[in-house]
């Protein structure tokens, strides 16, 4: 696509890139052949997007067809998109979530290889992606953690629940991965950058506690986990919440029960390991959720 001045883009409907984050070994780079564009420089492995494919999707396929990412191996985090109107480039985020050693599988790549955080910008970097890294590394360290009082969710809507909590429960659970799989924009989770692809904690209880939980299926980019509560869902909410959060997550803890969000709100400024910048927790009420859940489904 050339555009009225002249500048020259790779891809009809735009184009993705892959940010393939392994907390061991940093982030995966493409050091471009010579008659590429920018050649000699390094970036992330990417391509132009097809007719109606998502930016997470294409980014994932281009970083199998150019660095021989496996399937299953990493899980979408968030996407940073550059929009110039004419022409779109989404670089997407994720974390390897099964290490793999990258493969030289198309004559784009010169070299592929696994680079420190610290020494990303020590290599002479695609001017794009040169731009996009500070943002783009600030933004590693920030974990998006929804967790779902399920029984509140469930039981805010007159669906004849109660006649098989298991079986509304399992509903919510197949909306919440879909949710979390196509992301979340940024400003409904007042994050920077583009949309967002929390992972989702369901805490489920009682008759509900025994449905099938996506965790333990061979599909790794699944969104939502089964916590199951052993006793009253709320303690476990609790439990959950400042586990999460001293781990450095950002929480965002969805219930309408006062009560419960009384305790969620006693959390905050409870100490998190290293005194992590990143790590809150916050309450959103249900009808947050469910309006994502009802806009997925138009």
């Amino acid at each position: 696509m050339v555009s009225p001045t002249g500048e020259q883009y790779w891809g009809r409907y735009g184009a993705a890139g892959l940010l393939a984050y392994d907390v061991a070994r940093g982030v995966l780079l493409q050091h471009r052949v010579a008659w590429s564009h920018h050649g000699g420089t390094w970036a992330l492995p990417g391509g132009a997007l097809h007719e109606g494919e998502s930016a997470r999707e294409g980014a994932i396929r281009e970083a199998q067809e150019e660095a021989g990412v496996p399937d299953g191996s990493v899980r979408a985090r968030f996407e940073s998109v550059l929009d110039l109107r004419i022409w779109s480039y989404t670089t997407v985020v994720a974390d390897v979530v099964v290490p793999f050693e990258p493969v030289i599988s198309d004559p784009e790549s010169l070299a592929l290889e696994w680079v420190p955080v610290d020494e990303v910008d020590r290599r002479p970097l695609h001017p794009g992606f040169a731009a996009a890294w500070p943002e783009l590394r600030a933004l590693l360290e920030v974990r998006p953690v929804a967790v779902v009082d399920a029984a509140n969710v469930v039981g805010s809507v007159p669906d004849g629940w109660w006649k098989d909590r298991a079986g509304a429960t399992a509903r919510l659970r197949d909306r919440l991965d879909a949710w979390g799989r196509a992301g979340v924009a940024a400003e409904r989770v007042t994050l920077d950058s583009t949309r967002w692809h929390p992972r989702v904690l369901l805490v489920a209880e009682g008759a509900a506690r025994d449905v099938a939980d996506p965790a333990d299926s061979a599909d790794v980019s699944c969104a939502v986990q089964i916590v199951r509560a052993p006793g009253a869902g709320d303690d476990t909410i609790v439990s959950v919440a400042q586990e999460r959060l001293s781990r450095g997550d950002r929480v965002f803890v969805v219930t309408s029960d006062r009560g419960l969000a009384e305790r969620i709100d006693g959390l905050r400024g409870v100490g998190t390991s290293g005194e992590d910048a990143n790590a809150s927790v916050v309450v959103r009420p249900v009808r947050w959720l469910l309006d994502q859940l009802d806009d997925g489904r138009r």
